[in-house]
């Protein structure tokens, strides 16, 4: 990604009984999550911005876990995400 983009992540309802329930950034200084939701069907949605302005990765995850399970949410999936800066114009 370059600076300043947005990309939507849009998690589909799970065919177990775990639903979604957060998604984070390793590296927030690269790539920001946020506006989680969860809709009434199972579907999660949340925005992913690249806010460096240097190159570096971050890994963004969404965890899952069964409501009336007791414990912590579990990793469900995975991205990685590269940011490539623009070259300096010379």
């Amino acid at each position: 990604m370059r600076p300043g983009t947005v990309v939507s992540v849009v998690l589909e309802p799970r065919m177990d009984d775990k639903r979604w329930t957060a998604v984070r950034s390793s590296a927030p200084v690269f790539v920001l999550a946020s506006g989680w939701k969860v809709d009434a069907d199972g579907t999660g949605h949340a925005s992913l911005r690249c806010a460096g302005t240097r190159g570096g990765t971050a890994e963004v995850t969404a965890k899952a876990k069964a409501p009336d399970v007791a414990g912590a949410a579990r990793v469900a999936f995975t991205l990685q995400v590269n940011v490539v800066p623009y070259t300096p114009q010379g």
